[in-house]
């Protein structure tokens, strides 16, 4: 199945080779797209094959909740905004609340869930206590390791990849057994990313902190942050 699926992505890449494609306004977020889903919002390809991974796991006893799929710029810029203010009562500098924030989440205009590719998920079986997504609970008997050994055994198969997975080489955000990424949209749609001008693209005056965005923290994060993902997905 492993062969099966490198040859999946590579097909994937060749046939979504055409970047250019992307509206660089749908990459951040700020563009309207056809988006499918109940409990949950992605493209029609991804949400295809999230059906059938939850089919799987129900079989295998799991109920997949998604706690988040796609959002746009605006609603990433509000859950920035909303942490950087709080950090600023607490009275960390720029740099240090900047650094707290993308410990986690990203800057409005970078996150992968503008793509409408991505999912956090849990098992919607285990009755929620404060924050799901946490590692712990993924982990050393917590609720949802059972669902975190299922998907690392079956989630490829459906096309789904985790992107931030425990990888001692891997910098930027923080271990998120939670988060998997629809790769044969994904990749191509990350490759494309990769051409914007970040600089221009975070021009907004309604961004907490947006005045300390420097050219030189961009880059650090464009390298550490947007390219700190799974080989697998790049």
């Amino acid at each position: 199945m492993k062969n099966y699926m490198v040859l999946f992505l590579l097909l994937s890449s060749y046939i979504f080779s055409q970047e250019s494609s992307f509206d660089p306004d749908q990459l951040i977020g700020k563009k309207q797209i056809s988006l499918e889903g109940t409990d949950y919002q992605l493209l029609p390809e991804a949400a295809k094959a999230f059906e059938a991974m939850y089919k799987a796991a129900l079989a295998a006893g799991f109920r997949i909740r998604v706690v988040s799929s796609y959002r746009s710029y605006e609603r990433q810029r509000a859950i920035w905004n909303r942490k950087y203010r709080n950090n600023q009562k607490e009275g960390l500098s720029p740099d240090v609340n900047r650094q707290k924030i993308i410990e986690y989440s990203t800057l409005p205009g970078t996150s992968r869930h503008h793509w409408g590719s991505e999912i956090d998920i849990v098992d919607a079986n285990i009755p929620p206590e404060g924050d799901v997504l946490l590692s712990e609970k993924f982990h050393n008997g917590g609720p949802y390791e059972p669902l975190r050994l299922w998907l690392e055994a079956h989630a490829a198969d459906f096309g789904f990849i985790c992107a931030y997975p425990d990888q001692p080489d891997r910098s930027g955000f923080y271990y998120e057994p939670w988060h998997y990424s629809y790769a044969p949209l994904s990749v191509p749609l990350y490759r494309s990313y990769l051409k914007l001008d970040l600089n221009a693209t975070l021009q907004d005056s309604l961004l907490a902190g947006h005045k300390d965005m420097t050219k030189q923290f961009l880059a650090s994060y464009r390298k550490t942050h947007i390219m700190g993902i799974n080989p697998a997905l790049q």
